[in-house]
């Protein structure tokens, strides 16, 4: 076992600027910014933009999950959220938690226009499911699953926490400041997690700050951008950033690891979206040829929002009786462009098309 590393007293924000805003950072910084405008331009060219939010959200709470070692499948999840009566794993729950936290998150963001610590908080509780809130027990350190080495000791002291947290969420609501958001998104991510508030949740709670963050800053419109497969794919860089940040002082190669993954997801995210959309325009045609009598725009557009469809999202969205909405699930499953399934009592209704797109 590795002794306790000793507790260096955590900087409040902000940094010194010269140290944030190096050449390097700056040209990272121009070409993420540039990413993340043409992710929020084709976004805006989807007819309705919560077929994504409800998609990508999922796969988000599925990944970083998954950085906690909380792993799941996608069909698993779909059937979780769509069948009443489902028995869900313990980790399927943890990630629709996730879900249902990221979407909290953008409502408070939507109605306030700016965060509380109170509002981390409540999110925090709605990814754990408990009232443990803030750390006031000392005792925290963050330790090498392989070796045991501690290799961080956070803020122990409750006071400390909550000054930390309200410098923290000062430098988070502040706008039209001289630095770019994208190089504050990396700091304010950097410092959420080195302050480490909670007992449980704080990797999670910090990966929706950051997308509320851009949001806040009008980067994207709706929460469509997640980093977690970008942190899966290099997670050892990730922590050994994070922690070199703490002992040296040194933001550059933490930053510069941050705007690449803003700009490497918003790329992958803008080619999921092509997809979905030239499915999309796909599926439409094929119905209009193969089952005109029941073709409706919104019955398309429904499938797209809930790839696992069921007789009451269809009697609610197109305002039919049950019998007909029954009736034209069967029929787009006759001419191939869904797929039914039996979960429990229920008939699910799956676009396979949509899902193999989204699990690329």
């Amino acid at each position: 076992m590795g002794h306790a590393a000793p507790y260096s007293p955590l900087a409040k924000l902000p940094p010194p600027l010269a140290l944030v805003e190096t050449m390097d950072v700056l040209r990272q910084t121009s070409k993420a910014a540039a990413a993340l405008a043409e992710l929020k331009g084709i976004a805006d060219s989807i007819p309705n933009q919560s077929m994504l939010v409800n998609a990508i959200v999922l796969q988000e709470a599925k990944d970083s999950s998954e950085i906690e070692n909380i792993i799941t499948s996608q069909d698993e999840l779909y059937r979780a959220l769509t069948a009443s009566s489902s028995i869900v794993s313990v980790q399927t729950k943890e990630v629709v938690n996730y879900r249902k936290a990221i979407l909290h998150g953008f409502d408070l963001v939507q109605r306030q226009g700016f965060l509380r610590v109170n509002d981390i908080v409540s999110l925090q509780q709605k990814l754990v499911e408990n009232m443990a809130g803030i750390r006031s027990t000392p005792g925290t350190v963050l330790k090498n699953d392989k070796t045991g080495e501690v290799v961080y000791t956070p803020p122990q002291d409750r006071q400390e926490i909550l000054d930390l947290l309200d410098n923290f969420i000062e430098h988070f609501n502040l706008s039209g400041q001289k630095l770019s958001p994208l190089i504050q998104l990396a700091i304010l991510h950097h410092q959420f997690e080195s302050i480490h508030p909670f007992y449980d949740g704080n990797g999670r709670a910090g990966r929706i700050l950051n997308i509320l963050y851009l949001i806040l800053n009008g980067l994207i419109d709706t929460p469509i951008l997640y980093l977690s497969s970008y942190i899966i794919k290099h997670k050892v860089e990730y922590y050994r950033l994070l922690n070199l940040t703490n002992k040296t002082g040194e933001w550059e190669e933490w930053i510069l690891f941050m705007l690449k993954a803003v700009e490497e997801t918003a790329r992958q995210t803008i080619a999921r979206i092509k997809e979905v959309r030239l499915l999309l325009g796909e599926t439409i045609e094929e119905v209009q040829k193969k089952a005109p009598k029941i073709y409706r725009k919104e019955l398309v557009e429904l499938l797209f929002e809930q790839p696992y469809s069921k007789i009451e999202f269809v009697v609610k969205v197109l305002n039919v009786e049950r019998k007909a909405a029954s009736r034209y699930l069967r029929e787009l499953e006759a001419v191939g462009i869904l797929e039914s399934r039996v979960i429990g009592r229920e008939t699910i209704y799956v676009n396979k098309a949509l899902l193999e797109v989204l699990s690329q």
